[in-house]
């Protein structure tokens, strides 16, 4: 299964969440959750990710945060996909590290996320001599959004300062 998540962007989320519980495992229900990700996995079994070729060598991310979204410890869960013309080549779906304290920091710690992702893939398509546009990032969040191309930054996100400096100084 841990070969799946790393293929199928698709399963990467509730194949981590059954992983989470791999030391304490509920027969039952961690039973029925592999089950239904393994009907899943039959139903598409024709289904896979297809490479095109296109000259398009732009590099887009779209991201979202699911605030408090874990039920037992309230950590938020960060998702990304990374797109390199039209194809999908890198993708992230797991829990943050620590509690946010909101819906704007848990997608602002998403968008620092894969602006390091961006970094390491402009100089692996650097290596190969391809020269991708300017790398867009879509987030559903209007205070992120806001929060990376403010200059002026606010006294309650302080806690934020080295994610913000880092991700402001690429976006500048």
């Amino acid at each position: 299964l841990y070969y799946l998540s790393l293929t199928k962007p698709d399963v990467a989320f509730p194949i981590n969440k059954l992983f989470q519980n791999m030391q304490n495992p509920t027969f039952f229900f961690h039973m029925q959750a592999l089950k239904r990700i393994l009907r899943y996995l039959k139903s598409i079994i024709d289904h896979g990710l297809h490479l095109t070729r296109s000259p398009n060598v732009s590099l887009i991310a779209f991201c979202a945060a699911d605030w408090g979204g874990e039920s037992i410890d309230l950590k938020s869960i960060g998702a990304y996909l990374v797109y390199l013309g039209p194809n999908v080549i890198s993708w992230s779906c797991k829990k943050q590290s620590i509690v946010v304290h909101s819906s704007t920091e848990a997608e602002y710690r998403t968008i620092a996320s894969i602006t390091t992702k961006f970094l390491w893939l402009h100089q692996i398509l650097h290596e190969l001599s391809i020269s991708p546009f300017v790398p867009q990032i879509y987030s559903d969040n209007i205070g992120a959004t806001y929060l990376c191309a403010n200059l002026m930054f606010h006294s309650h996100m302080k806690h934020l300062a080295i994610d913000y400096h880092f991700v402001r100084n690429l976006v500048s």
